[in-house]
C-alpha cells in the first residue's frame, strides 16, 4: 500500500501551484526543519461553497488553516508522512541464526571415505532448514516527531487540498436504511466520481451511513479521531460538513494556540538555562 502512493506526484498536494519543491530540505535535520517550518508559519484562507443534500449551493463557508511556508512545505508534509508509515511497521519479522536452528548436535556422516564433502553440522546456512545469515531480526521502526510539526503537515496538506475540496450539509438523518445505490446517486449528485478516491470527513457518522458507503472502495469515510496524512494525500477530493470545517479551523486554524506554545517552551527553556547558570555560579 506504501509503495504505490507516490507523495512527490500526489494529485491533491501538487495540485496548489504556489507550493514549490526544494530537494535539500529533505536532508536537513528533524531540528532544522521544525524551526524552520514553524517559524514562520502562514494562514491559508479558502472560500468553499456550501452544497446541499440534492447538489444546490445553498451558502458558502472559510476554511481557514495554517500551512508551512513554501519553502518547507512539501519537506513538512514528506516528514509527517514517512514517520507515519515508519511507526506502523510492527518490526516483528524474525528468521533463526545458525545457533538457534534445532538439531545438528551430530555429525551427518563420517568426515573421510564417503566420497562427499566434509559436514559437521545440518544448521550450516549452506544447507535446507539451516540458520539464515544476517537475516532479520525483531526491530523498533518508529521515529519521534512533534507535535507541532505533525499538526502543521495535516494543515498544510488539507489547505492545499482547498481546490479539490467540497463542504456538504449534515445528512445523516437523510439515510432511513443502509443503501449503497442512494449513496453513489448522491456523490454523483456533489460532482464526485464513484471510480476516483474521495475521503470524507464527518464529526459524526450514523450507521446507515456507514453501512450505506462501505462497499464502495474508493471512498475513505473518517472522523476527526481517525484523520491521519496519508488518506489525505491518497484522496483526489475531500469532502467536508460543516461541523467537520469548524473543527479543522478550530484545531488546525488557531495561530494564537501555537504562539502561546512556543512562548511556554521559550519560558521553560529560559528557566531551565537560569537554573543551570544558578547552580553553575555556586
Amino acid at each position: 500500500m506504501a509503495a504505490s502512493l507516490s507523495f512527490f506526484s500526489s494529485s491533491i498536494f501538487l495540485s496548489n501551484p504556489n507550493i514549490q519543491s526544494s530537494k535539500h530540505l529533505l536532508f536537513r535535520s528533524p531540528k532544522q526543519l521544525s524551526v524552520a517550518a514553524i517559524a514562520t508559519i502562514r494562514s491559508e484562507v479558502a472560500t468553499i461553497p456550501i452544497l446541499s443534500f440534492d447538489g444546490a449551493e445553498v451558502g458558502s463557508t472559510t476554511l481557514n488553516l495554517k500551512s508551512a511556508p513554501l519553502d518547507t512545505a512539501r519537506a513538512v508534509v514528506h516528514r509527517g508522512l514517512t514517520t507515519d508509515l515508519r511507526n506502523q511497521r510492527r518490526g516483528t519479522a524474525s528468521t533463526l541464526t545458525r545457533s538457534e536452528v534445532r538439531g545438528g548436535g551430530i555429525k551427518p556422516y563420517p568426515q573421510k571415505k564417503t566420497g562427499r564433502a566434509r559436514r559437521g553440522s545440518n544448521r550450516t546456512p549452506l544447507r535446507p532448514g539451516g540458520g539464515v545469515v544476517f537475516g532479520p531480526k525483531p526491530k523498533d521502526w518508529s521515529v519521534k516527531i512533534n507535535k507541532k510539526e505533525k499538526r502543521l503537515a495535516i494543515s498544510t496538506a488539507l489547505s492545499s487540498a482547498s481546490e479539490n475540496t467540497i463542504v456538504v450539509e449534515e445528512f445523516n438523518d437523510k439515510f432511513e436504511k443502509p443503501k449503497t445505490k442512494e449513496f453513489i446517486d448522491l456523490m454523483r449528485r456533489w460532482g464526485l466520481d464513484p471510480k476516483e478516491k474521495s475521503l470524507f470527513l464527518m464529526t459524526d457518522v450514523s450507521d446507515n451511513v456507514i453501512l450505506s458507503s462501505r462497499n464502495i472502495g474508493t471512498l475513505k469515510m473518517l472522523t476527526p479521531r481517525t484523520l491521519n496524512l496519508f488518506d489525505i494525500l491518497d484522496s483526489e477530493k475531500l469532502v467536508l460538513t460543516k461541523s467537520a470545517v469548524d473543527f479543522l479551523n478550530e484545531r488546525y486554524g488557531d495561530e494564537n494556540e501555537w504562539e502561546d506554545e512556543e512562548e511556554d517552551d521559550q519560558e521553560d527553556n529560559d528557566g531551565g538555562e537560569a537554573e543551570e547558570s544558578t547552580e553553575s555560579s555556586e
